[in-house]
């Protein structure tokens, strides 16, 4: 069986990635960092979510010497022009703190300092990109968007990150009340992974 390795410790990012992979790739195994020999990860010192993910694929290919995707992936609120951008994972200053714990500071802090902005002008949109690079340089790239609200308080406990405090155009429940499989229909990630995926397909074949 081949293997392409996702550049990520998450979990729950890798979950998402087979569920979505899983159709066009039954016979590829997705492997996470934490089932390859730990290396020194690079630091994301770029200022576009394209940028960081290609940091990351380019040092896991060049580390195992597997195919690598990667992404990098966040919120942008219309009112803080484009902010938290490259840094939402990070936005409440916790890098090392649980995820947990980490998810819900940085939901606590965009909601507070979105208090006195209308509901009007709470537009917003989670952006995701993807990447593939091969082990001879090939690299490939994909874009996913998704538009909706920042919230005013979190519903739901499904998904992570800021899921609880979005709700996507189009639905009446946030990010973190819909079912994987719904989540996955419209995410700014499965947009982006369903575009790469074939992708992937035919590189693995040759």
């Amino acid at each position: 069986m081949k293997q392409v390795l996702l550049a990520s410790h998450n979990a729950r990012k890798l979950k998402e990635l087979r569920r979505i992979l899983e159709d066009e790739l039954p016979d590829i195994e997705v492997l996470g960092l934490d089932d390859v020999a730990p290396y020194d990860e690079p630091v994301e010192t770029e200022y576009t979510f394209e940028g960081n993910a290609l940091i990351k694929a380019r040092a896991a290919v060049k580390v195992t010497g597997l195919p690598a995707l990667a992404d990098d992936s966040g919120i942008c609120l219309d009112a803080l022009n484009g902010m938290p951008g490259v840094l939402s994972a990070r936005w409440a200053g916790l890098p090392k703190a649980d995820r947990a714990v980490r998810d819900a500071a940085n939901n606590r802090l965009l909601l507070a300092q979105m208090g006195d902005v209308p509901d009007n002008k709470r537009q917003a949109e989670f952006r995701c990109a993807v990447t593939f690079v091969l082990p001879d340089g090939t690299e490939h790239l994909e874009i996913g968007v998704l538009r909706g609200r920042l919230l005013r308080e979190p519903h739901g406990r499904g998904g992570f990150g800021y899921d609880p405090i979005f709700l996507a155009d189009g639905q009446r429940v946030s990010n973190g009340e819909l079912s994987s499989v719904a989540k996955d229909a419209i995410s700014h990630r499965g947009e982006a992974l369903r575009a790469i995926a074939p992708i992937v397909a035919k590189a693995l074949a040759s």
